[in-house]
């Protein structure tokens, strides 16, 4: 699939929702690779302290030498920091434990709530080309999590389709709300995408008609499912893309790509 023109501006979002273990990683790896499939280039900023996104592109240990923290001190080169994965058109910040001190680190920087702007929105960056930048937050609304909401054009939020599920969402809309009065008047909901969901569960059909039902458009079409393929692929260090190209997993990371794509209406492929 090759699209007919470059985007104008590298579009910067963020995966983000406070609560663990809803999918974020997953789909900030999954939908980095299906992006890099529409011959997009893509960066993945893993903010995590757990860095479990770096490990699920197969960057081991010693590769990480420079990390995401490094983007908040601004004491190295983006292109030191930025590595290239084995998908091609897919690239990855790593990240290590070092980001677990942030909140105390930079608690006496000013201008601590915009590092991670200066980092990703200057000329240096641009000159690396990326079409799309994904960060994937941490679960907590703590320094690194407002870091990337002030940097980002956009906020993905992945839901679990599981009980409970909708709680906390007023937070993070909330969140959201404080950023665009205090620091980041253009920041807004790139949409919601429903995460885990069991077919075979009423509880996910439910949660899914009581999301659409409060949310409206704001929940994508696409919904990922509950597919043992997705749970796989990161021990293998691949995006469950590359581990199993025709899962059920594959096909829906595929089509919510494509459906991010026809939401900022300056793509063209076919």
């Amino acid at each position: 699939m090759n699209r007919s023109f470059k985007i104008p501006e590298t579009k910067i979002i963020s995966i983000a929702n406070q609560k663990g273990g809803v999918g974020k990683t997953t789909t900030a790896v999954n939908l980095g690779a299906a992006l890099a499939e529409f011959k997009l280039k893509v960066l993945i900023v893993d903010f995590d302290p757990q860095g479990n996104a770096s490990t699920g592109l197969g960057i081991d240990d010693e590769q990480r030498d420079y990390t995401s923290h490094d983007l908040l001190t601004g004491n190295t080169y983006l292109s030191d920091i930025v590595l290239p994965t084995s998908h091609e058109g897919l690239y990855v910040v790593p990240a290590t434990v070092d980001l677990s001190s942030a909140d105390m680190e930079f608690v006496n920087n000013d201008k601590r709530s915009f590092l991670m702007r200066m980092a990703l929105r200057n000329p240096e960056m641009d000159k690396l080309g990326f079409d799309f930048i994904l960060i994937d937050c941490p679960p907590s609304l703590n320094l690194l999590t407002i870091n990337a909401i002030v940097a980002s054009h956009s906020v993905l939020v992945p839901l679990q389709t599981e009980f409970y599920a909708l709680e906390g969402l007023s937070q993070m809309f909330r969140t959201v709300q404080e950023v665009r009065d205090a620091a980041n008047p253009k920041i807004r909901l790139e949409g919601v995408v429903l995460t885990m969901y069991d077919r075979r569960n009423n509880l996910s059909a439910q949660v899914e008609e009581n999301a659409r039902k409060f949310l409206g458009e704001l929940v994508y079409d696409t919904i990922i499912p509950r597919n043992v393929r997705v749970s796989e692929a990161p021990s293998y260090s691949m995006p469950v893309l590359e581990y199993d190209t025709r899962s059920r997993g594959a096909v829906a990371y595929r089509k919510l790509a494509r459906e991010l794509m026809q939401k900022n209406t300056e793509i063209s492929y076919e």
